[in-house]
């Protein structure tokens, strides 16, 4: 009778054990991932049950919360959201977070470690806990210029502008965008509105300064001419090129012209060839400068890597590319931005900010400081430098080229009295058959003051396939110039 008994309890014990020994594993090892697991509601539950911090443009707060009814106390707003969609992201009861949304959820959230102290005091105190605030470095009158801008045109499109000098964003627009608190709660019609969005063909959520890559188009001719001149097959500006008008592509019976109609480009200059935007003398330099050498100087601004940095953290754009096989003429074509060489918006501003800043690229960051509920600052950004492009006299040749350009040439549509400014055109073709689709409009200019430093680089991208114009009208001065010259003016008159 004993032994029965006796196997019965040490069933029961080791029964224990293990329940002990799982418990134990739950607790201690798969805790935290359990708790911070998406699909645990009471994750959910807890982070919905108080304000969120906020994100900061100009010293104001673009971001809300409001309260609700339900498990989730509290959703998000915000404030002119179409315009700032691309800076802030979305956060969402049922959809998550992106972007600045995603990126700090922690601070935003309160959950950062960096704020441990200030969830203590809000637990001793009892105050409601509140998330800390993102300080972007927008400035809001560029911004306001750059969503304008593409919203007037009723185009697809988008606008980056940096500050060459430290590498902040003053402005990041793209078209056609969303309002992010019209799906920000838990509702079958919010979910319904993010799935048609979603699968719309216009890509409302789509950031295009930053996630896709387009044929950069003649702005590349300012790298090229970059490149010629580190590499000292150009030295004089003024020499003539001796490339014959219009240029025959090595290994080829492709003859490719010039788009402004009477231009002298036969011959001309590397400073001639970007006042009218000749694409046979960019063909020939690219060609003379090599493939090697052509990569290698996009690579220093930036081609082929994605636009991040461990530290600063808050930027992803998408790997613009220079590709790494190239034949004759395929070497020939990226020297005037065609080809299988493609660039986000922002890569381009990049290079037009770090020809401007004497050949030094910043890294590019939204994010100037983070601080705590209390307004404390838990991290400041500080600026670094990507690379030394090129070098000064280079930049500076490239700059006496871009701003004749704006003065003398096709980019006049940025000219601002009083105010030195330079420029490049751009009308970059794609598709199959490459004319096949309505080419892509491109704008790439700075400003400078009077003490020669440049506050503002900018970058227009317009996609003009659904405007109703004619194809004869679509040129980079035309639509992208203005658009530049007012986030430019916008960013001066600050």
């Amino acid at each position: 009778m004993n032994r029965p008994l006796r196997h019965i309890a040490v069933f029961c014990g080791v029964l224990v054990l293990a329940l002990l020994a799982r418990v134990t594993w739950v607790q201690f090892v798969q805790g935290n991932e359990l708790a911070n697991d998406p699909h645990n509601r009471r994750v959910k539950i807890e982070a919905f049950s108080y304000p969120r911090g906020n994100i900061i443009v100009g010293g104001k707060p673009i971001t809300g919360s409001v309260a609700t009814s339900g498990d989730f106390k509290y959703k998000r707003t915000y404030k002119d959201g179409a315009m700032y969609a691309p800076v802030t992201g979305f956060a969402s009861q049922a959809m998550g977070t992106s972007f600045l949304e995603g990126i700090y959820n922690k601070v935003l959230s309160g959950k950062d470690d960096r704020l441990a102290f200030n969830r203590a005091q809000d637990i001793l105190t009892g105050k409601k806990p509140r998330g800390g605030d993102v300080v972007t470095t927008i400035d809001p009158k560029a911004q306001k210029a750059a969503y304008k801008g593409l919203t007037d045109l009723n185009a697809k499109g988008a606008v980056v502008a940096l500050d060459p000098r430290d590498g902040r964003v003053l402005a990041l627009a793209s078209t056609p965008s969303y309002d992010p608190s019209v799906f920000a709660g838990l509702s079958n019609a919010e979910s319904r509105k993010f799935k048609a969005m979603d699968t719309d063909k216009s890509k409302p959520l789509s950031n295009r300064a930053l996630r896709e890559t387009y044929a950069p188009g003649s702005t590349f001719k300012i790298l090229t001419a970059a490149a010629a001149l580190e590499n000292g097959v150009v030295s004089d500006i003024d020499a003539p090129s001796n490339a014959p008008a219009p240029y025959q592509l090595p290994q080829s019976t492709t003859k490719i012209g010039n788009d402004v109609a009477g231009a002298p480009c036969d011959k001309a200059s590397l400073k001639t060839g970007m006042q009218w935007s000749c694409n046979n003398v960019f063909l020939d330099t690219a060609l003379k400068v090599g493939k090697d050498k052509m990569r290698e100087t996009a690579e220093k601004f930036g081609f082929n890597s994605d636009v991040y940095d461990k530290e600063l953290g808050d930027l992803l754009a998408s790997k613009s590319l220079y590709p790494d096989k190239l034949d004759k003429p395929q070497t020939a074509l990226t020297g005037m931005g065609q080809g299988s060489l493609t660039s986000t918006p922002m890569q381009m501003a990049m290079v037009a900010a770090g020809l401007a800043n004497d050949g030094k690229v910043m890294m590019p960051h939204i994010v100037d400081e983070l601080r705590g509920p209390d307004l404390s600052t838990i991290e400041k950004i500080k600026p670094k430098l990507k690379s030394q492009a090129v070098s000064a006299d280079t930049a500076k040749k490239v700059q006496q080229m871009m701003e004749y350009t704006v003065n003398e040439g096709t980019a006049d549509k940025a000219k601002i009295d009083g105010v030195t400014v330079g420029g490049k055109t751009g009308t970059a073709q794609h598709g199959a058959n490459v004319n096949d689709e309505r080419p892509y409009a491109w704008f790439v200019s700075y400003a400078k003051q009077s003490d020669g430093s440049s506050p503002v680089a900018v970058a227009v991208f317009v996609d003009p396939k659904d405007m109703d114009i004619p194809r004869s009208e679509i040129a980079g001065g035309k639509l992208g110039g203005p658009i530049a010259k007012s986030v430019m003016k916008a960013v001066l008159n600050k």
